[in-house]
C-alpha cells in the first residue's frame, strides 16, 4: 500500500541488484522474464480450501505470499516469478480462464531511472552563488528517461499551490508564463494551511493537493523544472521520507505508455532552506502561505535562477500483471473488477525505500525482508477468497468477473497504470472496480471504512450489505492524507471507472474505537513498510472474513442486474465516466 507514498517513487534498493531483466525487449506476456528461473511454488499444495470466504483459507494465502521464500515479492526478482506463479495456480485450481488472450499474465514495461546522489542544484540568488546539496536540500529526478538532463539559469517562480482548477474557479498560473522556467509549489490544497474550509473540499485533500498532480499541472504550463515545497504537516510524512524515496531506483512507464506530462527535472526543497532562501529573496515563507490560500493569488517572480546537470543510469525492464477471468452466464461482455496489488518491497540491506518506510539498520542480526504480509498479501489473499465464492456460486454470476493482482503498486502505481491504458476488457464495458489494499486482521468491527467516502453510488449497495451485517459506513479518519489517491482504484476512477476502496473500520467489538485505532496506530508505526509486517498466527481474522463477505456481495449483486452504477453528482470523476459510456466501445 503505497499511502504514505499513493505514493512517493520508489525504494532506494526496491527491486536493486535483483532486477536481471533483458533491456532490449519484452518478454511475451505468457512467458516468465528472463533471469528469473524460480520454481513454481508448492507452499500451499497440502492445504484443502473451501469454497467459502473462511480465516483458515485467507491465512494460508498470506502466510505463503508473505513467506521469506517470496523474499517480499519485488517486481522483477524471484519474489516475483514465484508470485505470479503462485497466483497462476491458484487461478487454474478454481478453474478460472487466463484474462489477457489466451495468458494469466500481462507484461508491463518499466523504466529504472537511477540517479547520480552527487547532484549539486546551482542557484543565483540576487546574483549571489548557492548550493543545495543532494539528499541534505533537496532532492530531484528525471522522469524523461534521459541518461543526462540539464537546466541553465531558469528564472523561479513561486506558484503558489501551482493549481489550476476551473471548476474551482481557481489558477495560480493566471497571468504568468512559466515556460522554460523553474516553478516552486507547496503541497497539499490550497485552504490546507491557513485552515479555510470553504476552499475545495475544506479537509479532505482533492488530487490537486497531490504531489503527483503538481509535476503533471507545472509539465501541462510549459515549465522546466517545478521544486515542491516540503512540510509534514502538509505533505503527511517527514522530509526522511522524501530524502529516502526519492534515492535510488525510480520506476516509471515509458513514456509511450504513459499520457501524463511529464517535467525534465521534478523534486523537492526542505522547507527550512526555502525559507531562508525566501528570507534572502525578500520574501517570507509564512506570508507566502497565506498569500497562496486565498482566492485572487498571483504569481511572484523571484530574483533567483535554478541551473543543474542531472545524470541518471537509465535501464528498460519489466514487471507483470496476473489476470483471471470467470465468464457470466448472460451478459459476459460486461465485467467487474476485483483487484489487490502483489508487489512490496524486496529483500535489501540498505536504508531508505519508500514514502513511510523507515530506514533500517545494516549488519548480521536484522531481518531484511520486507514481507508485506499486511500491505498486501492480504489483500492479494482476499481477491483470492472471493474468486473462489464466485467460482462456486449457484447460480454463477450473469455479467463476469475479473481478478487482477497489480504490480508496481510501490512504484507509483504503475501496473494498474499500464492496465487502464491496455485494458484486457474495455473500460466502458467495466461496470465497477473493488480494490482490497492492506485489509485490517484486528477483529470484527461495528462499521466499515470507506476511502474517498461520498464518492459513487457503489457505496449505495455497500450501505444495503452493511445494514444486513449492523455495521455503518464512515469516511477515513484522516482524510488531508488523500489516501483516496494511493491505491490502484485510482487509475480506474481517473478514466471514469466507478471505484470502491472499503475495508473495516476501528470500532471493535471488543474495546471500541480506542482498541482499533490504537491497533492501526501499532501497525503504522511498527510494521507498515518494515520487515516486522509478518504473517502472525495470532491474528483476529473474523473481522476479515466479515470485510471480504461485504465486498464479495457488492459485486455478487452487480453482477447478477443490469445496472450501471455512477460517480454522484458533483464528482471530479462523473464527467469522465459519462464521456466513458457515450463512447463507442474499443
Amino acid at each position: 500500500m503505497s499511502q504514505n507514498r499513493t505514493s512517493l517513487l520508489t525504494a532506494a534498493s526496491l527491486v536493486a541488484a535483483t532486477l536481471a531483466l533483458s533491456a532490449c525487449k519484452q518478454p511475451p506476456a505468457d512467458q516468465a522474464p528472463a533471469g528469473t528461473d524460480a520454481p513454481t511454488p508448492s507452499a500451499a499444495a497440502d492445504h484443502a480450501f473451501d469454497g467459502a470466504i473462511n480465516p483458515a483459507d485467507f491465512a494460508q494465502h498470506v502466510k505463503t505470499l508473505a513467506s521469506d521464500e517470496f523474499e517480499g515479492r519485488a517486481p522483477g526478482s524471484p519474489g516475483e516469478e514465484k508470485t505470479v506463479q503462485y497466483l497462476e495456480a491458484q487461478f487454474k485450481r478454481l478453474g478460472l480462464k487466463p484474462g489477457n488472450g489466451d495468458s494469466y499474465f500481462q507484461t508491463v514495461p518499466m523504466v529504472q531511472t537511477i540517479a547520480d546522489e552527487s547532484t549539486v542544484l546551482k542557484l543565483e540568488v540576487k546574483g549571489q552563488p548557492r548550493e543545495l546539496k543532494f539528499g541534505a536540500d533537496m532532492v530531484v529526478g528525471t522522469r524523461t528517461g534521459q541518461p543526462e538532463v540539464k537546466l541553465q539559469a531558469s528564472d523561479l517562480v513561486f506558484v503558489g499551490y501551482g493549481v489550476n482548477a476551473p471548476e474551482q474557479q481557481w489558477n495560480d498560473y493566471a497571468g504568468v508564463d512559466v515556460k522554460g522556467k523553474t516553478v516552486v509549489i507547496l503541497v497539499n490544497d490550497p485552504g490546507f494551511h491557513g485552515q479555510d474550509a470553504t476552499l475545495f473540499e475544506g479537509r479532505r485533500m482533492t488530487y490537486y493537493g497531490r504531489w503527483t498532480y503538481k509535476f503533471e499541472e507545472a509539465a501541462r504550463q510549459g515549465a522546466a523544472a517545478a521544486l515542491i515545497v516540503h512540510d509534514d504537516a502538509g505533505a503527511s510524512y517527514g522530509w526522511d521520507v522524501v530524502r529516502n524515496s526519492w534515492s535510488g531506483a525510480q520506476f516509471d512507464l515509458p513514456a509511450k505508455d504513459d499520457p501524463e506530462p511529464r517535467l525534465p527535472v521534478q523534486g523537492w526543497i526542505g522547507q527550512d532552506v526555502a525559507r531562508k532562501l525566501l528570507a534572502d529573496l525578500g520574501q517570507d515563507l509564512d506570508a507566502l502561505y497565506q498569500a497562496a490560500g486565498k482566492r485572487g493569488f498571483k504569481a511572484v517572480p523571484l530574483q533567483a535562477k535554478a541551473s543543474v546537470e542531472l545524470k541518471s543510469e537509465i535501464s528498460e525492464k519489466s514487471s507483470r500483471n496476473v489476470v483471471a477471468r470467470l465468464d457470466g452466464a448472460k451478459r459476459p461482455d460486461e465485467t467487474v473488477v476485483y483487484m489487490a496489488h502483489w508487489d512490496h518491497l524486496g529483500h535489501h540491506t540498505s536504508e531508505g525505500g519508500h514514502e513511510g518506510h523507515d530506514a533500517q539498520p545494516k549488519g548480521e542480526g536484522h531481518d531484511t525482508i520486507y514481507n508485506g504480509a499486511v500491505d498486501n498479501a492480504s489483500g492479494v489473499a482476499g481477491i483470492l477468497e472471493i474468486a473462489e465464492a464466485f467460482s462456486k456460486q449457484q447460480p454463477p454470476p450473469d455479467r463476469s468477473l475479473l481478478f487482477l493482482a497489480v504490480t508496481l503498486e510501490e512504484s507509483g502505481l504503475l501496473g494498474s497504470k499500464y492496465y487502464v491504458a491496455h485494458p484486457t476488457v474495455p473500460l466502458a464495458k467495466t461496470v465497477a472496480v473493488i480494490n482490497l489494499d492492506a485489509m485490517p486482521i484486528i477483529g470484527k468491527a461495528r462499521d466499515m471504512t470507506v476511502v474517498g467516502f461520498g464518492s459513487s453510488e457503489l457505496e449505495d449497495l455497500l450501505k444495503t450489505v452493511a445494514d444486513g451485517q449492523g455495521r455503518v459506513l464512515h469516511a477515513e479518519a484522516t482524510p488531508q492524507d488523500g489516501f483516496y489517491f494511493r491505491s490502484d482504484h485510482f487509475n480506474f476512477a481517473k478514466a471514469g471507472v466507478p471505484a470502491l476502496y472499503a475495508k473495516g473500520g476501528d470500532d471493535l467489538l471488543e474495546g471500541g474505537t480506542d482498541a482499533g485505532r490504537k491497533a492501526q496506530v501499532d501497525y503504522r508505526d511498527n510494521r507498515y513498510h518494515k520487515p516486522a509486517d509478518q504473517f502472525d498466527p495470532n491474528w483476529k481474522l473474523d473481522g476479515v472474513v466479515q470485510d471480504l463477505d461485504a465486498l464479495y456481495q457488492v459485486g455478487k449483486t452487480l453482477a447478477g442486474n443490469e445496472q450501471w452504477p455512477n460517480w454522484y453528482e458533483g464528482n471530479a470523476f462523473r464527467a469522465a465516466h459519462d464521456k466513458l459510456k457515450a463512447a463507442p466501445a474499443k
